[in-house]
């Protein structure tokens, strides 16, 4: 059997760090206040993306109804809510009975007064002709947008 020397023996803090590594240091006061810093700033611009997307006047629509008055027209009927000093356009569509499009154009909807609509002229009503190049079975929006915000 042998033995070791007891004075020779290397420490057990040595021993381990040479097998499973050195201790892991704590951040420092100067990382602590970076890591305070950054996630700071972090928190400000996001905050500042929130406020700017929210303070963009979205609009919607909702689809109404339609009429088709001959084989190359029919009427569609839709509702936009809006700011009422913004002008908004909105691509409306008529699809065939195997959902073609057979006819397509660009409304403007253009800044209204308070008394032109529901909500304090938010919400208004319109109705399009649309022509198309064959007969349609269905009229709807395709979608709306903000062209620029007004007052």
């Amino acid at each position: 059997m042998t033995s070791e020397d007891p004075s020779t023996a290397r420490p057990a803090s040595t021993s381990l760090a040479n097998r499973y590594g050195t201790q892991k240091r704590r951040l420092g006061r100067k990382g602590l206040r970076n890591l305070a810093i950054a996630a700071l700033l972090l928190g400000i611009g996001f905050m500042a993306w929130i406020a700017t997307t929210t303070a963009t006047a979205p609009v919607t629509f909702k689809d109404i109804g339609f009429h088709a008055t001959d084989a190359t027209q029919i009427e569609v009927d839709f509702q936009v809510a809006k700011y009422p000093g913004a002008t908004a356009k909105c691509a409306v569509k008529a699809l065939d009975s195997k959902f073609a499009i057979v006819g397509w154009k660009v409304v403007e909807i253009g800044p209204n007064e308070p008394k032109d609509g529901a909500d304090g002229g938010r919400t208004t009503v319109h109705r399009l002709a649309l022509r198309t190049e064959s007969e349609a079975v269905s009229g709807v929006v395709d979608g709306c947008w903000i062209t620029d915000s007004g007052h």
